[in-house]
Formats: C-alpha cells, structure tokens, sequence
C-alpha cells in the first residue's frame, strides 16, 4: 500500500530533524529501509569532496556517507523548508540551509541545498540525493574560501 502524502511528509521530517539535531550515523539510519537496497549520492565531482559523486550503496554504504560527513563538516543553524511530496511516485523534495565549517580548515560557509528523498511502503528512505554548493566545499578544504 501507498504511503500518504501526510505519512510522506512525517517521515522525511523527521529524518531532517535528526540531521539537523546532530543525532549520530545509526540513528539516522532508523530513518532507512530494511527490505530494499538504498543508496545515499550528494552530487558533484568526488575529486572535490571525500562524500561527492559517488553512490554509497546499501545500509552500511549510507552509515559510511554519514559518518564521513561528521568527520569532514560540522554545521549550525540548520532548517529545512519547503517540502514538497509526490505520494504518487513516493518521493518528497526539501530546501535546507544552514552554516557549513570544513573541520580541517575551520573554513565557514552559508549555504541552501537540496535533498530528495525516496521512500518504500513504510516510509523509509531508500535513495537520499544532495544538491549542495560543491565548490565552497572544495574551497573550504583548500582554505581558499573567500580568497581573491
């Protein structure tokens, strides 16, 4: 049975409430199915990024996505806003922002991004997309953030 779009916007929700409180990799992978195969992808060129381009395939491949970006990123004031649910197709898109830090660096960035959620019957996620600001990311690595 279809998931609705009321159950559609709890769910993901909630999954952006955990990120956005911090919670660590296996709480987030709550969020995650257990009978299909997910996948987490945060586009760009994987040269930029340690978590860029690169499908991390399966539960284990998604913990591996969070943890990496917990080692690499550290953020504040993270909201999210605009969702926007297609139960026909199981699919929920939201605007998030917060301020980024490259922990290495200690580089900062103000950024918006997006993510678009998949989820099975149960409401579990099964492909998490990012769509984020891929070059203050490398230029934060680089410590070349606001440089001229």
């Amino acid at each position: 049975m279809r998931a609705t779009r009321d159950k559609l916007l709890h769910a993901a929700k909630s999954l952006c409430t955990d990120f956005s409180s911090k919670k660590d990799p296996d709480t987030l992978m709550t969020h995650f199915s257990t009978t299909f195969q997910c996948t987490a992808y945060e586009h760009g060129l994987p040269i930029l990024a340690p978590f860029l381009g690169r499908p991390f395939v399966g539960r284990d491949g998604v913990r591996d996505y969070f943890q990496i970006i917990a080692s690499t990123l550290s953020f504040e004031r993270m909201e999210f806003s605009e969702y926007i649910i297609d139960p026909e197709v199981q699919k929920v898109s939201v605007k998030g922002r917060a301020k980024f830090t490259w922990l290495s660096t200690e580089q900062s960035w103000d950024e918006i991004f997006t993510y678009v959620l998949d989820f099975d019957d149960d409401c579990k996620v099964t492909d998490y997309q990012v769509w984020a600001d891929t070059g203050a990311a490398y230029l934060a690595s680089r410590r070349q953030l606001g440089a001229s």
